[in-house]
């Protein structure tokens, strides 16, 4: 199964870090946290990557084309007959990445639909290219099939400032991008989804979020499934401050590999 992971926008509430690098690249202890969350995939057994790109996509293609220098201690030889020896091995190198350019100003359900002619089969996974998690994917993917529905994404609970979802027993009611109040569950992403998705994503302009998702949930084919696990997304200065300070710690709650 495919991992669509969204890496285009602009960052704005994180200037200080995306006015040089797209906020995917902002590194949490020595790696990009797209590298986390991509660790987090692979972890079980998903590793074939589709990357939609827009921002500074350039500075990502350029991550994983120069990887094994990013990566490794290396030694070089100079002279008439340079040699690069790269002095460690990793993992990440049975790891398929399709780096697409979606567009600069397109949108999250646009940059979805551009995705889907590298996406071969019926259900594909999907994330945003700033968050972290624990969550259960097998489980995750277990209840989706089981629901049978369109979609189905990961319901945790954040502090604050997120859209609400209002819940009827596993089915999302309604959906409501961060209302003036909030409380319970909210929609943090990691996502299961079926191909025919791109019926409700008609164009470039298509919002995900604000478009898309409440009309899945209107027509009874979007499900939550519960998450009481840890979860953080990547929005402010000290958001990247708390993640970093976990990672230093070596008590990241997402290092499940």
């Amino acid at each position: 199964m495919k991992v669509v992971i969204l890496c285009g926008g602009l960052g704005t509430r994180l200037r200080e870090e995306t006015e040089f690098r797209p906020k995917p690249m902002v590194p949490v202890g020595n790696r990009p946290i797209l590298w986390h969350i991509m660790k987090f995939y692979a972890h079980y057994g998903f590793k074939e990557f589709v990357l939609c790109l827009g921002y500074k996509g350039e500075v990502i293609k350029d991550y994983f084309r120069n990887y094994q220098w990013f990566s490794n201690d290396v030694t070089l030889r100079l002279g008439a007959s340079p040699k690069i020896t790269y002095l460690s091995q990793h993992d990440e190198e049975d790891w398929q990445v399709t780096l697409i350019d979606t567009g600069q100003a397109t949108m999250t359900g646009g940059r979805i639909r551009r995705a889907l002619a590298h996406v071969p089969d019926d259900e594909f996974l999907l994330t945003y290219g700033d968050g972290v998690c624990n969550v259960d994917l097998n489980a995750l993917i277990k209840f989706h099939r089981a629901g049978k529905g369109l979609a189905t994404l990961t319901a945790v609970r954040p502090t604050g400032r997120f859209g609400e979802l209002s819940l009827d027993g596993d089915a999302v009611h309604s959906f409501r991008e961060k209302p003036e109040t909030e409380a319970g569950y909210v929609n943090g992403g990691f996502f299961v989804l079926n191909k025919k998705i791109g019926d409700y994503l008609p164009g470039d302009g298509t919002i995900f979020e604000f478009d898309a998702l409440p009309k899945i949930a209107e027509a009874g084919k979007l499900r939550a499934f519960r998450h009481e696990g840890y979860w953080q997304c990547m929005d402010t200065l000290r958001e990247v401050e708390v993640l970093n300070k976990l990672w230093e710690k070596g008590d990241a709650p997402w290092k499940v590999w």
